[in-house]
């Protein structure tokens, strides 16, 4: 698993993980670690107001989880973020996991940062203790049976543990609604495919189970006691930098290999110029390319 502004989300993550733009199958994560690692970073604004938002709810846990790590940036934040911690990143990609060692090992962390790869959530299980802060970036919504995936997550914590879980928020944003070119509202339309795309991708996961997405309300049925909801932003105004361009280029690729077919010929095209770095209209040079991006925390608690 992995964070979705990723493409497996991964982080997403997230992936971090473009949220909609995840594979199960013949994926070659070691090759994607670089680029998944950059999306995370250009994403590390938002995830530190969330950690500053968390280092308020779970105080001086001795054990987190990161369930669904990929290459390992939010784990590295939540050892930052928690110096008193072991960290803990659960991944099924051991390459992402060897990035995460890596990581945690350049920002001076190594010395109470783990890593253990398997399956969300039976993985888990090899856990030796019982977990005080349980971070789920942008996973969940990779397995099949979510309500599940939530209880097995629950049994892990310890009493008085924290549960939490991104999922949700916005569609993330890169362009006006007029681009010069085109029809207007292009990324909406993208925005629609995408959702079409995101539900068959959770329909063929293996034992898939369809759910209301009441995040509280999934979290309550697993019983922990739901504490709070927030939103994050990301806010890259334009003119944005080099990086960001980049994680632009590669999710308007990304969007355009997996449902460019489904686009009429002038959305076609637009996608098509917007992705041509010898167009100077686009995502690559164009000066009013912005990232703004919002992603959804919710935390619960094992009273139990």
């Amino acid at each position: 698993m992995a964070h979705e502004d990723h493409p497996h989300h991964r982080h997403e993550h997230e992936h971090p993980r473009h949220q909609h733009h995840h594979d199960h199958t013949d994926v070659d994560w070691a090759a994607m670690g670089p680029m998944l690692e950059a999306q995370a970073e250009l994403f590390l604004p938002l995830y530190e107001h969330a950690m500053a938002w968390l280092g308020k709810r779970q105080t001086e846990p001795g054990l987190i989880v990161d369930a669904g790590s990929g290459p390992g940036v939010v784990s590295c934040l939540l050892a930052d973020t928690f110096p008193g911690a072991r960290i803990v990143a659960v991944d099924g990609s051991e390459p992402l996991l060897e990035r995460a060692q890596a990581r945690a090992e350049r920002l001076g962390v190594a010395d109470r940062f783990g890593t253990l790869a398997g399956e969300l959530p039976a993985v888990l299980g090899e856990l030796d203790y019982p977990v005080d802060l349980l971070w789920a970036g942008r996973s969940l919504h990779h397995l099949g049976d979510q309500r599940a995936a939530l209880a097995a997550f629950a049994d892990r914590l310890a009493s008085g543990g924290t549960l939490a879980l991104q999922e949700g928020g916005l569609p993330s944003r890169f362009l006006p609604r007029d681009i010069g070119f085109g029809r207007p509202g292009l990324q909406a339309r993208l925005d629609v495919l995408e959702t079409e795309w995101f539900a068959q991708m959770r329909d063929e996961l293996p034992g898939s189970v369809a759910e209301t997405e009441d995040w509280p309300a999934l979290i309550a049925a697993a019983g922990l006691r739901p504490t709070g909801t927030r939103t994050f932003l990301l806010d890259l105004p334009a003119p944005t930098t080099d990086r960001a361009r980049a994680y632009v280029a590669d999710i308007l690729t990304r969007t355009r290999d997996g449902v460019g077919d489904r686009l009429d010929a002038d959305d076609r095209a637009a996608l098509d110029r917007l992705l041509d770095p010898d167009d100077k209209a686009s995502v690559h040079h164009r000066p009013d390319l912005f990232v703004l991006a919002a992603q959804t925390v919710y935390t619960a608690v094992r009273t139990s």
